[in-house]
């Protein structure tokens, strides 16, 4: 399979602090994966890493080969590098269909045309593709502030995933929800990855979901990878129960 993001001894700091420490991943196209580990891992800085909002004290960050470290955020979104964030950022005067038609006209290049009644008719068409396959067509009309805390997240993981990213960096996804709404979630999450053959990586807390759902875990604590392969490899891997997941039946589902 062809590598769609490539990390090399990744490395960045802040004070005395090493929050991430020479981490080197690879996540082939069309994978899904999670990133898990305690607080303070390094697990957000990681994504700020890849996503530009940071920059790496050291090492390399590639897209599809292309090393995108030192770019502008927009350039990377350009590339093919798209986050949906833990609190989903919305206009709350914008209704679910303005906010994805506008964010699917931007990355045509023609932002003067983001807010016509006229958008581009292959806009109209891949935000209306995106709000259906997550279940938010019925909502096109509705604000974005007067939708569910749910709702708002899927928009944002929509918002992302309208201008066609090579990978989707979902940052925890299921973050503020009750039990029956995180398992909706996160089976939107992997009804989008199965339609869309894209490279998702997922940060989550909630460890039920990571064992059902990743194929791939890579554990994350104090800035380095401890741990990376299957469930059942990282459920029974010593070191990731010693700092993570305490003793196998503890957190880890059977």
């Amino acid at each position: 399979m062809t590598a769609a993001l490539e990390i090399r001894d990744l490395q960045k700091s802040f004070g005395g602090v090493r929050a991430t420490n020479n981490v080197s991943l690879t996540f082939e196209a069309g994978s899904l994966a999670a990133v898990i580990g305690p607080n303070g891992a390094g697990k957000s800085t990681f994504f700020n890493l890849i996503s530009g909002a940071l920059r790496p004290d050291y090492g390399t960050v590639r897209v599809e080969g292309r090393d995108i470290v030192g770019l502008s955020r927009a350039e990377i979104v350009k590339l093919g590098i798209a986050r949906a964030f833990q609190v989903a950022s919305l206009f709350s005067t914008f209704t679910v269909g303005d906010s994805l038609l506008a964010a699917v006209t931007s990355g045509l290049d023609q932002s003067e045309r983001m807010l016509s009644r006229f958008p581009p008719p292959q806009a109209s068409s891949r935000a209306e593709e995106v709000a259906d396959m997550l279940g938010l067509t019925s909502k096109w009309r509705t604000k974005s502030s007067t939708l569910s805390h749910g709702d708002q997240k899927l928009l944002d993981i929509a918002i992302a995933l309208v201008r066609e990213p090579r990978v989707l960096l979902l940052d925890e996804p299921t973050a503020g929800m009750g039990p029956d709404e995180r398992w909706r979630m996160i089976e939107k999450v992997r009804e989008m990855w199965t339609r869309q053959k894209i490279t998702v990586v997922f940060i989550e807390h909630d460890m039920d979901i990571v064992f059902a759902v990743a194929p791939r875990i890579c554990v994350l604590c104090y800035g380095e990878i401890i741990a990376d392969g299957t469930p059942d490899e990282i459920r029974a891997n010593a070191r990731v129960i010693e700092a993570y997941l305490g003793t196998p039946n503890a957190e880890a589902p059977p």
